[in-house]
C-alpha cells in the first residue's frame, strides 16, 4: 500500500535537497479534512532557506511534478502545501489490503531483529491488587501487544514486588498474630489486615520497626523461618493475581521479581566499588549524584540490607546479558521519576554496552486517586481490581437484561463488555494524566467509551449477517465509494498502521484508543447517511465490503488494547 508521506517527502526532498526522512517527519495531517489529506508546513524550512514560508511554498509548487495517479491536487494556504490524494486509488489500495491481510491488517515487520522488554504490572505480593496496579497492567499489556504486532521480539516481564523491608514487616506481623487470621481461606484480605496492623504498631514503637528491618536482613541471609513464611506469602499472592490476569487476558513471559536478583546483587556492589563511586555515608553505601542534580542513590542500608535501586541495577545487568535488549521499558507511575533517573545514571557504572544505557526508558503514568484522596494499603483504603471487574460485569448484565432480555451468551458478552469498559477507561486518556476513580464515569456506556466501539463492531456484524455475504474485492466498483462519508471511513482505515507505529514511538496507547473512537464515529456517520442493503447490487456490495473492513480494524485495534469483542449487545 502506498506511503503518501514518503511520496511527499520524495517530491519535496528532490526540490529543496533535504533528506527524505527528515522531510517525512515534517508531513502533517490537516486538522480540517477540507484542507487536504496531508500537509507540509514550509515555515520549518524558513530558517535554513532564509525565505518566508509563503515564498518557499510557491517555489516548491512551481517546480513540483505531481503524479495524478497519487495526488489529485495541491493547494497553498498560509505557508502550508496541502495535498489531496487520488480518491479511487486510496479506496482500491485500502480495501485490497484489508482483503489480503484480513485480521493481520496493519501488521508489519518494522521491528524485526530488535528486542524490546516491557516491564509492567509488578504488584507487591501479600497486598491487594488494586486499581493503581490495573492501570499499570493494561497500559503495559497494550504496549507489549503493539510492539509484537509491529514485528519486535517482545518480552513481557512482571517484576513482582516480592522483596524489601515491607516483607520484614509482614513477617513480624505474622509472627505476632498469624494464628488470628485465616490466611489459607482469604489470603490477601487477611494479609492486608496484618500489614495495616503492623504498620500502626511501627508508628508507635521504634523497636518494632527495627525488628521488621532485621527480619528482612535475615530473609536476605537465607534464614529458614523467614524464607518459609515469605514463600507462603508469594505462593498465595500469585494464585490471587493469576485469577485477575486471567480475567483481564494478560500474560507475561517472565515472573522474575525482585527476589530473583538477590544472588546477583553482590556483583553489582563489586562493580560499583570498582568504579570508585560507591562511598560510605552514615553506615550506608551510596552513589552521590548531587553533581548530576539527582541527590543520592542508596545501594546498601546501614544494616547491610539492599534497596530497590540495587535490585533494579541487578535486573539491568541480567537483562542486558540474557535478552540483549534494544529497549527496556519500565511502565511505572510518575512518582518514581527520580528513582529511574538515578538507576539509569548509576547503570553507566556497571560497564555494560552504551546501547543498553540508551535503551533504558521509564514510561511514567498518572496516579489513580479516590474522590476522598490517595489510596494506601497501609491505611486500608484501596479498591480491589477483582471487585471492580465483578461489579462492572454485574452492571453490564443488568443493562443487557433491561434492553435485550433474550440475548444469547449473556454471561460471556457481559464479561467482554464489562471488562472492556474498565480496560478502555484506563488507556483512552494520555497516560501521564492522573485519574479520579468514579464508578459513574468508568461504567458510563455512552459516548467515548469502550462499549461504544464494541457496539459499532456488533453493528457491522449485524449488517454482514443480513447481507448475502462479502463479495470478492476484485468485483467491487470503487467509484461507488467516492462520497464524503465513505471516503472519511476509508482514509481512517488507511491510517491504522501509522497510528500503531505512533503509539509505539510515543509509548502512548491512548493514540490507538482515540483512533478507534474516531473510526467508530466515522462509520456511524456513514451508516446513518447511507443505506447499505439497497437494491442496486454494486452499491450494496461496496458498502458491505466497507462495513466488513471497519469491523476487521475495530476488532484488531481493540485486541491490541487487550479488549475482546462481544457477539451481541
Amino acid at each position: 500500500m502506498i506511503d503518501y508521506k514518503k511520496e511527499i517527502a520524495k517530491i519535496i526532498g528532490s526540490i529543496v535537497k533535504i533528506d527524505d526522512k527528515e522531510i517525512k517527519k515534517m508531513v502533517e495531517k490537516p486538522a480540517n479534512n477540507e484542507m487536504g489529506d496531508f500537509s507540509f508546513p514550509c515555515f520549518k524550512l524558513a530558517k535554513e532557506l532564509k525565505k518566508s514560508p509563503m515564498i518557499i511554498a510557491q517555489e516548491i509548487c512551481e517546480k513540483m511534478k505531481l503524479d495524478a495517479e497519487v495526488f489529485e491536487n495541491i493547494e497553498i494556504v498560509n505557508g502550508y502545501i496541502n495535498f489531496f490524494v487520488n480518491k479511487e486509488r486510496i479506496i482500491k489500495e485500502v480495501l485490497e489490503e484489508v482483503s489480503n491481510k484480513k485480521e493481520e491488517y496493519g501488521k508489519s515487520t518494522l521491528g524485526a531483529g530488535q528486542n524490546i522488554i516491557v516491564e509492567y504490572s509488578s504488584p507487591n505480593i501479600a497486598k491487594p491488587f488494586h486499581i493503581g496496579h490495573l492501570r499499570n497492567t493494561v497500559i503495559g499489556s497494550s504496549l507489549y501487544n503493539m510492539y509484537k504486532y509491529l514485528g519486535y521480539n517482545t518480552i513481557g516481564i512482571n517484576h513482582l514486588g516480592d522483596y524489601g523491608t515491607q516483607f520484614g514487616k509482614m513477617i513480624e506481623g505474622y509472627k505476632r498474630w498469624g494464628q488470628e487470621y485465616n490466611i489459607d481461606e482469604n489470603p490477601i484480605e487477611e494479609l492486608t489486615k496484618i500489614y495495616v496492623r503492623i504498620n500502626d504498631l511501627c508508628k508507635k514503637d521504634e523497636d518494632v520497626l527495627k525488628a521488621c528491618r532485621d527480619n528482612f536482613k535475615k530473609l536476605e541471609d537465607g534464614d529458614p523461618y523467614c524464607t518459609e513464611i515469605w514463600n507462603k506469602f508469594r505462593e498465595v499472592s500469585l494464585n490471587e493475581f493469576n485469577r485477575i490476569y486471567e480475567l483481564l487476558g494478560v500474560k507475561f513471559d517472565s515472573l522474575n521479581g525482585e527476589a530473583f536478583y538477590s544472588d546477583k546483587m553482590p556483583e553489582v556492589e563489586e562493580l560499583l566499588r570498582n568504579s570508585g563511586r560507591l562511598i560510605k555515608s552514615e553506615g550506608a553505601e551510596i552513589i552521590d549524584l548531587e553533581e548530576e542534580k539527582m541527590g543520592v542513590c542508596m545501594i546498601k542500608k546501614s544494616n547491610g540490607s539492599t534497596t530497590y535501586a540495587t535490585r533494579d541495577l541487578a535486573a539491568i545487568l541480567y537483562r542486558a546479558r540474557t535478552y540483549d535488549f534494544d529497549k527496556c521499558l519500565y511502565v511505572v507511575a510518575y512518582e518514581q521519576n527520580l528513582h529511574f533517573k538515578q538507576i539509569f545514571e548509576v547503570a553507566k557504572l556497571l560497564g555494560i554496552d552504551e546501547k543498553y544505557i540508551k535503551g533504558l526508558q521509564h514510561i511514567p503514568y498518572g496516579m489513580v486517586h479516590l474522590k476522598s484522596g490517595k489510596m494506601s494499603t497501609r491505611e486500608g483504603n484501596v479498591i480491589k481490581v477483582e471487585d471492580l471487574l465483578k461489579e462492572s460485569i454485574s452492571r453490564v448484565k443488568q443493562i443487557i437484561k433491561e434492553k435485550n432480555p433474550d440475548m444469547e451468551n449473556l454471561e460471556e458478552n457481559a464479561r467482554k463488555i464489562g471488562i472492556g469498559a474498565v480496560i478502555f477507561n484506563n488507556v483512552a486518556t494520555t497516560i501521564i494524566k492522573d485519574q479520579i476513580f468514579d464508578w459513574d464515569t468508568i461504567l458510563n456506556f455512552n459516548g467515548e467509551t469502550g462499549p461504544y466501539i464494541q457496539y459499532t463492531y456488533v453493528r457491522t456484524n449485524s449488517v454482514l449477517n443480513n447481507s448475502n455475504g462479502v463479495k470478492d474485492v476484485k468485483k467491487i466498483d470503487f467509484s461507488v465509494l467516492t462520497d464524503k462519508e465513505s471516503l472519511e471511513v476509508i482514509k481512517k482505515i488507511y491510517e491504522f498502521n501509522n497510528v500503531i507505529e505512533n503509539s509505539v514511538d510515543k509509548n502512548e496507547p491512548s493514540l490507538l484508543a482515540r483512533y478507534l473512537l474516531e473510526l467508530a464515529k466515522n462509520y456511524s456517520t456513514f451508516y446513518n447517511n447511507n443505506k447499505i442493503l439497497v437494491e442496486d447490487e454494486k452499491t450494496k456490495d461496496a458498502r458491505v465490503f466497507l462495513t466488513y473492513s471497519v469491523g476487521i480494524v475495530l476488532k484488531i485495534g481493540m485486541k491490541l488494547l487487550g479488549i475482546e469483542m462481544p457477539d451481541k449487545m
